[in-house]
């Protein structure tokens, strides 16, 4: 279906897992503001929807996402605005990025074919990746003249170190996606025809998981980036007691103990 009132977004949701699928792919789903403005709204939706447990971000047609859209740069109404409005207006474009990493629900995205730029950014945004074998990956900021966004920047240097992760923005090579999966910035390499199902598969195994655990856990591996060992333990301490409090803590310690699988509720 579509997302607010636009095409270049569709959303689905089934069992537990909402997929959105940018689709402009005539312009190898090149961002748009309508697409942006539509999957933040949508991100919004799934995280407060109890009956989403997981979310799987892809591109329609042959490729994932070209990034922004290079022939609407250049010029228009953005570059008229006083500076301090033209980057409160990034900022807000950001949200799409920082739903995708910050939100409590895991993403995961389904990287169908080419992968530039804002494109790259939304796909490391998420916590797990799949691509098909003939996915590409390219930062291309350098050949327009832009330092990069979405928060490229972050898990490229949290990932690659600094020495890789400035050659990938300097140079703004297209690596495949084997050559992304030895980097350690994707999970799984799978045949294209493969893709999408075990992208589902694998989202439906999250949305059947204990959310409520799987939310902590992202936001423990987000602070340990930035927390002192203590700090971590300190947050540790709060979260292992949190998640002992939920019904799901309750069930699995009684599939284990009745030697069964654990039917989780996300609560």
């Amino acid at each position: 279906m579509t997302t607010a009132e636009t095409t270049d977004l569709l959303t689905e949701i089934r069992d537990g897992v909402a997929v959105l699928t940018m689709n402009r792919p005539d312009r190898l789903n090149a961002l748009s503001q309508a697409m942006i403005d539509a999957a933040i709204a949508a991100l919004e939706r799934c995280h407060a929807d109890p009956a989403v447990g997981c979310i799987v971000l892809t591109g329609s047609g042959r490729g994932f996402c070209a990034g922004g859209d290079v022939k609407a740069m250049g010029g228009g109404a953005v570059y008229e605005m006083p500076l301090e409005q033209q980057v409160d207006r990034q900022r807000r474009i950001h949200r799409f990025a920082a739903l995708l990493h910050d939100g409590p629900k895991v993403s995961i995205a389904a990287v169908n074919g080419p992968c530039a730029g804002a494109g790259f950014g939304l796909a490391l945004a998420c916590d797990l990746r799949l691509a098909a074998d003939n996915a590409s990956f390219t930062t291309a900021f350098a050949k327009v003249g832009f330092a990069g966004d979405f928060g490229i920047t972050w898990p490229l240097a949290r990932t690659l170190g600094e020495a890789r992760a400035k050659e990938l923005l300097f140079l703004s090579d297209v690596i495949a996606a084997p050559q992304a999966l030895a980097l350690g910035l994707l999970n799984r390499v799978l045949p294209a025809a493969e893709l999408m199902p075990a992208a589902l598969q694998l989202a439906a195994r999250i949305a059947a998981g204990p959310t409520v655990a799987y939310r902590y856990m992202k936001e423990n591996v987000h602070a340990a980036a930035a927390e002192s060992y203590p700090q971590l333990l300190d947050r540790e301490g709060f979260t292992q007691r949190r998640t002992g409090g939920t019904a799901d803590h309750r069930e699995g310690v009684a599939a284990f103990v009745e030697k069964r699988a654990p039917r989780f509720s996300g609560r």
